[in-house]
This record gives C-alpha cells, structure tokens and sequence, in this order.
C-alpha cells in the first residue's frame, strides 16, 4: 500500500486540490494518505480532515519536523513525499510505484516536471528557461515536489534533518543507477510570478544546500552531497544554444543576487524554502500519465 506523506503549512488554497487528485488515483492496492501540518494558522487542517486522510497537527512550524512525524505515522511502501501544491495527474501514482516492481535496483523515483512560466515577467520566463535545462535535473530528484522510495530506499536514512534541503537530503542518498525519471508522470511546477519571489525561492534554496554541504563536509549528516556547478548554465545549456544567449543576462544578474542575499544571517525560523506567490492561485493542471 502507498504511502503518501504532505508536510503541509498554510495551504488552504492548494490542499484540497492536491488531495482531490490523490484520491482520484486508481491503483492496484489502497494508498494512504498522510497530512502534517505544522504551524498552520489557515484551514488547511479542516479541509485534510473533510478529505478523509490521515491528519496531524502540530503547532510547530518546521517542514523536517512535519516530514519526521508524517513519516512515523505512514505505515506503507512505496514511501511518497509530495508537495501540497503540486497535482499528481491520473495515472501518476500507479505508474510511479509500477516502475520499482519493473526495475528492482531503482530505489528512488520522480515524475517528469513541466515548468509553468505562463502569466510571468521575462526576467522570470528567462531565467527558467536555462534553469529547465540543466543537467542536474535529468539525475536529481530536486524540483519536482514529488519523490517516490521503495521500502530499501527509505530504509537508507533514519530520519530528515532539521535542515531547508530536504529534496537535496534525498538525492544524496542514492547513485545516478539508483534514481529513475518515469517520463510518463508529468507534474507541473509553478514558476515565481514576480522577480523578487524568485529571488527569494533562491536565497532558501541555496541556503539550504549551502547548509547541508556544510554539514556534510563536518560530517554531521553521513551522506556525499553532489558537487555544485556554477558554471553548468554555460557550458551544458548556453554554448549548446546560442539562441538562450539573452536570457543568459537576468540568469546570471538573479543568480548573483540570490548568492549574495543568501550569505546574510537569518533568524533560525526562517526557511520553508518555498515561494508563496504560487499558493495564492490554483496547482497548475499536470497532464495525464499512462497507467
């Protein structure tokens, strides 16, 4: 039986479509459905609870926390960790679990992301357009807002540290050979709908893997986080396509900001390491999967 984990905080204006998804799966056994909500000041906890899953409370704020608890409280394999913004189309969730009965040495498995830039300024719709082709996302299991564990995969790790980058936590954990793209499963992943909530996506972002590479050189976490490239926009994505040139530009202009933002000290609550323009509005429709 899948189980599906959501750490969920304010997310009234998604939850219920990302759960009316989920519950609309067909799948050869139940699935389970596991919201933990922390720090939520909105419905978000009574509208999980009129959908029939499995909800916690708990006042904390703090998404590893929420991850931790939701995890003790799932009792199935697959083990899926999703975003409460993010649709999981028909089909998804059985051709996801599908792929680890197809290819047994595949531990971790994410969807195909399909960006929505639509409605957005340039600078973001540029910036995205050479974000979306770098090499890290064709092995990582990062920007997608779903990743899927078997029952060994999970077993990898005890539990998620109190840390922003819980995707890139994730991805260490395996080898290219291990990580599986089912390009059947798309999701869509809400691009920032200003400049300014990009560059705040960013400074979480590389905040949080600078603080996981942190502790994993000190060996305070044992895993072996991928190495970043800073120069991947050139050489993978810009010399191959000379046309991206322009938008090289406010790539690079945000990219720079953001470092530099992301170097300031912050409070210790700080830090979902999500964009909240993007739960103002209904989760992008994904398209469907074959099943």
């Amino acid at each position: 039986m899948p189980s599906i984990v959501i750490a969920a905080h304010n997310e009234e204006n998604v939850i219920g479509h990302s759960l009316d998804a989920l519950l609309a799966q067909e799948t050869h056994d139940a699935i389970e459905v596991v919201v933990s909500a922390n720090g939520c000041t909105d419905r978000t906890v009574a509208m999980a609870t009129r959908a029939g899953v499995i909800v916690i409370d708990r006042p904390e704020p703090g998404k590893a926390a929420a991850l931790n608890v939701g995890d003790r409280a799932a009792t199935g394999f697959p083990r899926i960790y999703l975003d409460a913004d993010i649709l999981v189309p028909p089909g998804g969730l059985a051709a996801l679990v599908r792929c680890f009965a197809e290819t047994p040495h595949v531990l971790a498995v994410v969807p195909r992301r399909r960006l929505d830039t639509m409605g957005r300024p340039w600078t973001v719709r540029a910036y995205f357009s050479i974000n979306e082709r770098l090499p890290a996302f064709r092995t990582g299991l990062f920007g997608r807002g779903l990743i899927a564990l078997s029952e060994e995969g999970r077993a990898r790790f005890d539990a998620f540290p109190s840390m922003i980058a819980d995707d890139l936590f994730l991805d260490s954990q395996f080898t290219v050979a291990e990580k599986r793209e089912v390009r059947l499963v798309e999701v869509v992943v809400g691009a920032p709908f200003t400049t300014r909530d990009l560059v705040r996506r960013l400074v979480r972002v590389r905040r949080g893997n600078a603080e996981m590479r942190a502790a994993a050189a000190e060996g305070t976490i044992d895993v072996t986080v991928r190495a970043a490239d800073r120069w991947a926009w050139l050489h993978d994505v810009v010399l191959p396509n000379p046309r991206l040139l322009p938008a090289a530009v406010p790539y690079v202009l945000i990219s720079l900001i953001a470092g530099l933002l992301a170097r300031r000290r912050v409070s210790s609550g700080e830090g979902w390491g999500r964009d909240d323009s993007t739960r103002r509005t209904r989760p992008s429709t994904a398209n469907g999967a074959e099943a």
